[in-house]
């Protein structure tokens, strides 16, 4: 290689070096005051001057994935838990008995779904009346050809022939690593404990043998003997014996919800409300509690929510979900067959 050619690499070299200097200074002079703008914007909204505003802020960002590791960041445990105390629905509702009644559905009545639009201040959904609650049952990972991942609603929906279907109960998500795959606690399905021990004591939600929505605390032992069918954990219970549960401060800030309800004629209410998006927030528990007494409910309780809340029906998603890859994985479904 001669002097000149070499000259000509070096000077190449150099100005590859000093371009990639002043690339690297550029992005550090655009991010640092981006990153501490941003730092400032949280602070305001966590620890701002409404405390009022910043504990809806709190409640909202604690049932998101991300948003957990944001309140971490400002708050110490301590003083974290007492915000979300203050702003949930605290109940304890032990089922002591069930409803055993026969529902009677008019033979012309039993294929009838409506489906309703519902709106609120900060949020969008919808809302689906199955007239026939004998036609709900559950769909669950464990049970289908590989229990070792999560199947997304359309999944339970097309393979189990339903017509219909939402999320129901959680999953397992160590260090927000989860993959829907793993029911959470206690799951019962045709009258077996398929997930979770007896002696768990959660809030479940489920059908007995005569099709009634049955909610609150109770062991998977008592579950068995009070004759649910099939039943998931989650919650919190929002009406129970007709009644509506109590709601502290904000209920547990504005997100994506999925509930479940009865009204006394055996009407399944099937709830699924939209939200983290620019014309859709969310909607508290204080929000489906009264959405779920307008249409009647005597029993409801709340679902998996955030990116999991989905409805199916007739062959598509008619809900806007939260991930911007649709469906998202869950563990189990209520399906309308």
């Amino acid at each position: 290689m001669t002097k000149r050619r070499k000259k000509k690499k070096l000077k190449l070299n150099a100005g590859i070096r000093r371009f990639l200097r002043k690339t690297l200074l550029t992005i550090v002079a655009v991010m640092v005051p981006v990153m501490i703008s941003g730092y400032i914007a949280l602070r305001l909204l966590l620890k701002g001057p409404s405390q009022t505003f910043s504990e809806l802020v709190v409640s909202t960002f604690w049932e998101t994935r991300r948003g957990k590791a944001i309140v971490n960041l400002f708050y110490t445990d301590e003083d974290r838990d007492a915000i979300l105390y203050k702003n949930t629905v605290n109940y304890d509702i032990p089922v002591t008995n069930t409803d055993n009644t026969e529902f009677v559905i008019p033979e012309d009545e039993k294929d009838k779904i409506e489906i309703i639009d519902i709106a609120g201040g900060t949020f969008k959904g919808k809302m689906m009346i199955v007239r026939d609650p004998s036609r709900i049952q559950l769909g669950v990972n464990v049970l289908m050809n590989d229990p070792s991942k999560g199947y997304s609603v359309e999944d339970y929906v097309q393979t189990s022939g339903a017509i219909a279907g939402i999320n129901a109960g959680g999953f397992e998500d160590p260090n927000g690593q989860g993959d829907g795959s793993i029911p959470y606690k206690i799951v019962i399905k045709d009258e077996k404990l398929v997930a979770g021990k007896m002696s768990d004591y959660q809030t479940l939600i489920g059908f007995n043998k005569e099709n009634h929505l049955i909610v609150g605390d109770m062991t998977g032992e008592q579950a068995l003997e009070w004759g649910l069918t099939d039943a998931v954990t989650f919650g919190p219970v929002l009406v129970y014996d007709s009644h509506p549960v109590a709601v502290a401060g904000n209920g547990g800030g504005l997100n994506p919800r999925t509930v479940i309800g009865q009204t006394p004629d055996g009407s399944v209410l099937l709830l699924v409300i939209d939200g983290r998006q620019p014309n859709c927030i969310g909607a508290s528990y204080e929000d489906c509690i009264r959405i779920m007494m307008e249409y009647g409910a005597v029993a409801a309780a709340n679902l998996d929510g955030g990116s999991s809340s989905v409805m199916y029906y007739d062959g598509r998603i008619i809900n806007s979900v939260v991930s911007m890859n649709g469906d998202r994985a869950v563990p189990t479904a209520w399906l309308v067959k």
